[in-house]
This record gives C-alpha cells, sequence and structure tokens, in this order.
C-alpha cells in the first residue's frame, strides 16, 4: 500500500517551530506597521494642533487689536479733552488774574480814601481823646488793609499769577526804598533803624525783593519795643546775604518752622500787645521760593531775631552811579513843597488834597492826562513832586500823564506811583519809569517819609 506524499510526514508549514518563527515574523511586521501607522497619526494630529493654536493666535491677535484701536480711540478723546480742560484752565487762570486786579482796586480804592481822611481828622482833633479815637479807627481800617492785601498776595502766589522777572539791578535802590518807608514808624516807637548801603548789583526780582524785605522789617519793627533794627548786607564769593536783624522778643526754637504757616503768630505776640495777623511770613516764605532764593532764622528769646536772606551778586555798582540808601542831605521836610497829584477817584483826591495840605504843601490836581499841559501853563515850572494814581479813566494811565509831564517841562521830575494792583506787569513798567511805587491803601507817614526823601534826593526848589 503506498502513502501519498505529505501525508504520512509533516510538512515544514505545519512544522511547530516554523510556525513559531513565522509567527514572530508576523509579529514584528505587525510592530513596525503599527509604529509607522501611529507616527503617522501623530503627525497629522501635530498639524491638526498647530492648525488649531494659529487658528487661537490669529483671534487673540484680533481681539488685542481691537482692544488697542479701543485704547488708541479713548486717549485721542482724552487728549482733546486735556486740550479742552488746558484751554480752560487758562482761561480761568486769565479771569482769576483780572478778578484780583480788580479787587484789588475796588476794595482797596474806598479804604486809602478813609485812611488818608483819618489821617486829617486825627491832626484836627483839639483832645487826647479824640486823637486817640481816631487812631483807633485807624488801627482798624490798617487791620483790614493788612487782610485784604494779604489774602491776596497769598491767593496770587498759590495760583501762580506772580511770575518773577529776574534781573540784575542795584541793591540800594531797594535798600533806599525800605529806609523811607520805615523811618517815621521806627521813630514813633523810639526804634534805631539803621538801613546800610552796600553798593552791590544783584540778580532778582526788585519789585518782588523789596516786598519780602518789606515783611521781614514790618515784622522786626513790630515785635521790638526797645533798641533797633538793622538791615546790613555782606557779600561772600558770588552769594550775598541780606541780614535783618532786631533787638525784639525773639522766637523759641521748636516755633522756627511754625512762623511761616498762616495766621501763625507765636507765642510772644500772643502774649503780649503787638497787632498782626500772622500772614507776613507766609507770603515771605512763598515769594522766598518763587525767587529761588533761601531765608534762614535766628533768633534767642528775649534778645531778638535775625532773618538771612540768600541771593546771587554779579559785582558793584560804579562809584557816584546810584545814591547811598540812608537819607541823604537836604531838606527833611515836605513843607513848600508843589505836589501835583494825578487821581480820578474824587473821595481819593480829595482826602490826598487835604493830607498833603496839612504838611505845608502847594498841591495841584489832575484827572488825566488833558489836564497836564493848562496846569503846567498855569503853573509856569515843573512841579517838585508828582503823585499818580495808575489806573486812569478811559484806558489812561498816571505814567502815560507823568511821560506828558515831563516831555512838556524837560525834566525827568520825580513821582510816586500810587495803586491798587499788585501785578508784576504794573510793578516792572513803574520801575521803568524810573518812578517810586506804593500800595494803596497809603499810609500818610511812609508817604510824607518818601516824598522828603525824594526832594531831598533831588535837592528840589522850595516855594
Amino acid at each position: 500500500m503506498s502513502i501519498p506524499w505529505g501525508k504520512g510526514e509533516p510538512s515544514a508549514e505545519d512544522d511547530p517551530a516554523a510556525l513559531t518563527r513565522r509567527l514572530d515574523k508576523l509579529r514584528k511586521i505587525n510592530a513596525v506597521l503599527m509604529d509607522r501607522v501611529e507616527r503617522s497619526m501623530d503627525q497629522q494630529g501635530n498639524a491638526f494642533s498647530l492648525f488649531q493654536t494659529a487658528i487661537g493666535l490669529e483671534a487673540k491677535v484680533r481681539s488685542r487689536t481691537e482692544e488697542l484701536t479701543s485704547v488708541l480711540r479713548r486717549l485721542e478723546g482724552s487728549n482733546e479733552a486735556l486740550v479742552v480742560a488746558k484751554d480752560e484752565a487758562e482761561r480761568a487762570n486769565l479771569s482769576k488774574t483780572r478778578f484780583l486786579a480788580a479787587a484789588s482796586h475796588d476794595l482797596l480804592q474806598p479804604l486809602n480814601a478813609a485812611r488818608l481822611s483819618i489821617s486829617v481828622l486825627s491832626e484836627l482833633q483839639a483832645t487826647d481823646d479824640a486823637r486817640s479815637l481816631a487812631g483807633q479807627i485807624d488801627q482798624s481800617l490798617q487791620t483790614i488793609e493788612d487782610l485784604i492785601k494779604t489774602l491776596l498776595d497769598i491767593s496770587k502766589l498759590d495760583a501762580g499769577v506772580v511770575k518773577p522777572e529776574v534781573r540784575a539791578f542795584p541793591l540800594d535802590d531797594v535798600l533806599s526804598v525800605l529806609a523811607a518807608s520805615f523811618a517815621a514808624q521806627a521813630a514813633a516807637k523810639g526804634l534805631k533803624l539803621k538801613v546800610r548801603p552796600c553798593g552791590l548789583l544783584v540778580r532778582s526780582d526788585p519789585m518782588l525783593l523789596l516786598r519780602v524785605l518789606q515783611n521781614l522789617v514790618s515784622n522786626a519793627v513790630r515785635y521790638t519795643d526797645a533798641g533797633g533794627v538793622l538791615v546790613g548786607v555782606r557779600k561772600r564769593g558770588t552769594q550775598c546775604f541780606i541780614d535783618v536783624v532786631d533787638t525784639g522778643s525773639g522766637i523759641s526754637e521748636n516755633e522756627r518752622d511754625t512762623i511761616f504757616e498762616e495766621f501763625y503768630r507765636g507765642a510772644a505776640a500772643a502774649g503780649g500787645t503787638h497787632t498782626g495777623l500772622g500772614l507776613g511770613l507766609a507770603i515771605v516764605q512763598r515769594t522766598v521760593l518763587a525767587l529761588g532764593h533761601s531765608l534762614i532764622v535766628k533768633s534767642e528769646i528775649g534778645k531778638g531775631s535775625t532773618f538771612r536772606l540768600e541771593l546771587r551778586h554779579v559785582g558793584a555798582v560804579a562809584r557816584g552811579a546810584h545814591a547811598a540808601a540812608e537819607e541823604p542831605e537836604g531838606p527833611q521836610t515836605a513843607t513848600g513843597a508843589i505836589v501835583l497829584l494825578i487821581e480820578n477817584d474824587h473821595d481819593v483826591r480829595e482826602a490826598t488834597a487835604r493830607l498833603l495840605e496839612r504838611w505845608s504843601c502847594r498841591t495841584l490836581m489832575a484827572h488825566g492826562l488833558k489836564d497836564i499841559a493848562p496846569l503846567l501853563a498855569e503853573l509856569k515850572r515843573p512841579p517838585d513832586v508828582v503823585l499818580a494814581d495808575y489806573h486812569l479813566d478811559e484806558g489812561e494811565t498816571g505814567l502815560m500823564a507823568l511821560e506828558e509831564l515831563r516831555r512838556l517841562s524837560g525834566r525827568e521830575i520825580p513821582a510816586v506811583v500810587l495803586t491798587a494792583d499788585h501785578s508784576t506787569t504794573v510793578a516792572a513798567a513803574v520801575l521803568a519809569a524810573g518812578c517810586e511805587l506804593m500800595h494803596k491803601p497809603i499810609k500818610p507817614a511812609e508817604l510824607r517819609a518818601l516824598v522828603t526823601h525824594l526832594m531831598a534826593r533831588q535837592g528840589s526848589a522850595r516855594v
């Protein structure tokens, strides 16, 4: 019996070892294929992921762009609003400046007439009680005047209305006005007032510097009952020091900083009979800061105080170019002087004329520019001194009238400009015209001292 081939004996495919090898091979092939498939799927997945990320970034960019555009639009709107607000602020500031100037004039003008009238009334009284009562009224008017002027000054400084006009000028020009302004007040208290000339050119705003020194000297005289007040100048390198020294009540160490606060008067002032509002040093501090100067206070209770102002000097005045700050030799009273009064306010004009007549001055009165030529023709000689209100009618100023008087007479007639306007523009114009400046309300004693000083300086002829 024959057996078919392959059935009686196992084939290679049926060999378990061969099958095992074949299975292993298939498994390896399968593993390779699966790996390729997975890598392919991963690549497809990464591409999809990147596509999704790109879409997300595009959305974020679009959102941020829209936000930025919105912010820019709001910023443009804010800038436009800021421009509008700036314009409104500038208009408001200009309006405030005009209001302060008008308030100064309108509030102080009637007060000026009252002060002048009270001064004349006091001299006319025959009894001590009547003179004392007139003095009390005058002191009350003085308090009102000081309050109005200092509050206006502080408002202007805080509003930035006051702009220093720094330049080089002879310091003795300021010191001479200072000496004339306080000579009578110091003498009335029995104090010695010494203002020493220095011959230096300094850099500052002359009008603002004068206001600072006036406040310092005023305080020194007010709080000194015996001894005196000295204003002296020293130089060191490019700096100079103006010392206002008094022998008054002094300031305690713990009050050195607080004395510059508004309405602070100190223990010595509160415990005594000294009058004051406590605003003078507040104005001094603000003005000194505006000028870029520095101020140092040294004091000892019961022995007095020294206020030292530091500023730059730029050399010396040519010898003989300026008069000394101390009172020069010459007439020591205003008696007999021919005074031209240029004033548009009737009450002030009449009150000032009565005051000048009490000083035995011959007084001529002008309302404005049109009166100058007829008065000069009638007088047949220039007046000794001119007292001119700054603001006249129809836009005229006292400086215009003075310029016409000087032109017609051919002489640089000394003049005092009287005004309630504290603006630096007015001060600069007065200074440029070579005139003295006094702010209303006028203190009669200071006016008399200044008129006497001008006549002595010019060596004016008497009638």
